[in-house]
């Protein structure tokens, strides 16, 4: 038996009969090329038979996708079997992909069909598919609600008539791990032709265990497992991808097998999907969700720091990930704090550690999740509250469609009162000059930002820059009812934290 598991995705096809996930052509050929790269063996483009437009997508995929195999959907009609293969017959790999359904409730109600019936038309469907194709999948819809004998009977039928691929599907997601574990197991024992050919599972996430189940098969011989990026699908979805080739990844030791996924490209793919299909993804997904590598507790934050593998089995950059994340927030401790100030270029000394955290720490208890400019805000209050060497006192500015931007402004430079006036291309260009030329800095602007703080007219307005001098950087923000005269706060701001970086280069390079 092979100890690599075939990785059957049905993004294209199943993932996109999810409410909403609709995707052109354009998109679903910029998506195959992406599952192509991600290293996908099969792609399942579409069902040919369902529209013109799908038909004319899986035959745009087909010409262009050379790695991967390309087949379509048909049911067990004719019709279906020769529009499938019209769309893949140019691929490089194509196949083609018929079912029918197996189970008693599916022959009542929908198919209205005699188990001698369905048994004739499987044969028939599998073997017009296998004149045209080398490669052909039967699939026994709502598999694990079939009965197990009449089951056998089915798949013999498709495998003497030519399918290669036998896909034991769980449709609408009833089973449970041993049960279908159990299944593939009897099947194998039952039918002796199956050592000759592929057992493929197709599982559901009713009941959130479409990822379990195709493990189970998995552990009981199946050597394929049919899934979609992000878990998408009908209903609550299929099984994630990511989450079974993870798994395989991480447990070799359990499972012994591997998949022919290029795993550092499973992030970019599952962005993609969320970006065309509009899906987004849980923050707690696993593998793939926004804190999937994310800690916030303390006792974690300081275990990862110290060892990776204390609370992660997984690296996020085998999945495409650059790094873990340390989320500050009320759980965190002081390891992970001091560690993120110094990522933002803060080098304290203990005692402004300890007078940060604490703030850092009551700040924490009234927002859910605290932000770098946050930190920033902190520092500038309790380690940079040092005699300020500049202060705006007042600023004038005449502007208008005929007039040439004038600011006069009046601040005290290291104590000593001045004035001054400059032109400037508008009132804020005029303003900074003015004030540059007080204080006789020369730093380059690279940041320049305004919004409302609050609604209406007389909204207060928020000013933000960001200047770099010898290769310091600070922010300097600035609040007040007219938005110029906040631009002037905030830059007089971002000069005093320059000066007081360069007094004390060895505290932080970035402020």
């Amino acid at each position: 038996m092979t100890d690599q598991v075939l990785i059957f995705d049905t993004t294209l096809r199943d993932g996109e009969q999810s409410p909403g996930a609709t995707m052109n052509q354009h998109e679903k050929l910029q998506l195959a090329r992406q599952l192509e790269r991600l290293g996908v063996d099969i792609i399942e483009a579409g069902f040919p038979a369902s529209s013109g437009g799908d038909k004319e997508a899986v035959s745009r995929i087909a010409s262009e996708i050379k790695q991967s195999r390309v087949v379509g959907l048909a049911r067990s009609l004719a019709e279906d079997i020769e529009t499938s293969w019209s769309a893949v017959e140019k691929a490089a790999k194509p196949g083609i992909h018929t079912f029918i359904a197996t189970s008693d409730i599916h022959l009542k109600h929908k198919l209205r069909m005699s188990r001698e019936e369905v048994i004739d038309r499987a044969g028939k469907a599998v073997r017009l598919a296998r004149s045209l194709s080398d490669w052909v999948e039967f699939s026994c819809e709502d598999a694990t609600r079939s009965d197990r004998d009449f089951l056998c009977k089915v798949v013999e039928t498709a495998i003497r008539e030519g399918a290669g691929t036998i896909n034991i599907p769980d449709t609408v997601g009833y089973s449970y791990p041993s049960e279908i574990y159990d299944l593939i197991k009897f099947i194998k024992v039952s039918i002796s032709e199956t050592e000759n050919i592929i057992i493929s599972t197709h599982c559901h996430d009713d009941l959130g265990l479409a990822v379990a189940n195709s493990l189970a098969a998995v552990e009981a011989g199946a050597r394929q497992v049919e899934c979609t990026i992000n878990g998408i699908g009908e209903r609550a979805g299929n099984a994630s991808l990511e989450e079974i080739v993870m798994a395989l990844r991480t447990r070799k030791d359990h499972f012994k097998l591997t998949t022919g996924i290029v795993t550092d490209q499973i992030f970019h793919t599952s962005r993609l999907v969320t970006a065309i299909t509009g899906m987004p993804v849980q923050p707690n997904k696993a593998i793939v969700g926004a804190n999937a590598f994310s800690h916030e507790s303390g006792i974690h934050q300081d275990g990862v720091i110290k060892e990776r593998s204390t609370y992660e089995i997984m690296d996020p950059k085998t999945v495409g990930v650059s790094k873990s994340s340390l989320v500050l927030g009320k759980h965190s401790g002081r390891h992970a704090f001091r560690e993120r100030m110094q990522a933002l270029g803060y080098s304290l000394a203990e005692e402004e550690v300890n007078l940060t955290f604490k703030r850092f720490k009551e700040l924490a208890d009234r927002k859910k999740t605290i932000y770098d400019e946050d930190l920033e805000a902190i520092v500038a209050e309790e380690v940079l509250r040092t005699t300020e060497t500049y202060k705006l006192l007042s600023v004038t500015i005449m502007a208008g469609s005929d007039v040439v931007p004038t600011a006069t402004v009046r601040m005290t430079v290291e104590g000593e009162e001045c004035h001054g006036a400059e032109l400037g291309n508008g009132p804020v260009d005029a303003t900074y000059n003015a004030i540059l030329k007080l204080t006789g800095r020369r730093p380059k602007l690279l940041r320049f930002a305004i919004s409302g703080i609050t609604g209406g007219t007389d909204a207060l307005g928020e000013a933000s820059i960001r200047l770099e001098e010898d290769g310091n950087v600070a922010v300097g923000k600035g609040a007040h009812e007219d938005i110029l005269v906040a631009s002037a706060k905030a830059m007089v701001n971002a000069l005093n934290r320059l000066a007081y970086m360069s007094r004390r280069p060895q505290a932080a390079n970035r402020l």
